[in-house]
């Protein structure tokens, strides 16, 4: 009998001393995350998850799987034999704190940040309503009499020129991108020469040809990476056709 207690112990413990596959799925909030690298880094072996963020990877127990996105933060998990016997892993993975876009801005307007934008905002709105009550207190209050009606068509329009004075302001305060720095910035040279089949000369040209459309403006102001790449797509026939009549 104790042989085969001792023989179950051996099989049992032997198991998480050899590699073996390990399965699981990175997640975020829930949702999959597709294209996470998995890295053992004990053994120096790579795996990516797939788009419903599953992943094989070959590890045993103590060796250090690290998780590696663009948009995420790196995470680390030591394997022990708990959580090779608890697979598939579930990997929740973080928003990296911070995330910055690359893009270059010319013609830029200098901007004082004397306070956060939250400070700045109750500044504004406490400004607002002091203006509102130096303008507002003659139409209805005197030494604490109502002395005339409340006029409710000259108030709504105070507030409301308020409010587009203000929006004007923030306006002003955000430079204005080119689109064909835009598009540069958005998709790099590969995707010009290879999806859009354009000659290297071909690129300055066809970014100068789309941005001569009056569109291109309102595709700029949104800066959306998908709005952006159907205008793109939309203009590269026009502009094959152009080209080719100059020929």
């Amino acid at each position: 009998m104790k042989v085969k207690l001792l023989s179950a112990l051996i099989l049992f413990t032997s198991q998480f001393s050899f590699s073996q596959t390990i399965k699981g799925k990175v997640v975020f909030n829930n949702y999959a995350i597709p294209k996470v690298e998995v890295v053992n880094s004990s053994t120096k072996t790579l795996a990516v998850s797939d788009a419903n963020g599953e992943f094989s990877i070959i590890a045993k127990a103590n060796d250090i799987l690290v998780f590696v996105s663009k948009e995420h933060e790196l995470k680390k998990i030591t394997l022990t034999p708990e959580t090779i016997s608890n697979t598939p892993l579930i990997v929740e993975l973080s928003l990296n704190a911070e995330e910055l876009n690359e893009v270059l801005i010319t013609n830029t307007p200098a901007i004082t940040l004397s306070a956060a934008p939250e400070v700045e905002q109750v500044q504004r709105d406490e400004i607002a309503a002091d203006r509102a009550d130096k303008i507002l207190k003659p139409l209805m209050i005197d030494d604490l009499n109502i002395n005339k009606g409340l006029n409710i068509m000259r108030i709504g329009g105070f507030v409301a020129s308020l409010l587009k004075k203000e929006k004007e302001e923030v306006k002003k305060a955000v430079p204005e991108i080119e689109f064909s720095t835009l598009a540069k910035n958005s998709y790099d040279q590969k995707f010009y020469l290879e999806t859009l089949k354009l000659q290297a000369d071909e690129i300055e040209l066809f970014l100068q040809f789309c941005e001569a459309d009056p569109k291109s403006k309102i595709v700029a102001a949104n800066n959306n990476t998908l709005s952006t790449m159907d205008f793109l797509f939309s203009k590269i026939t026009e502009f094959k056709k152009f080209a080719a009549s100059k020929k």
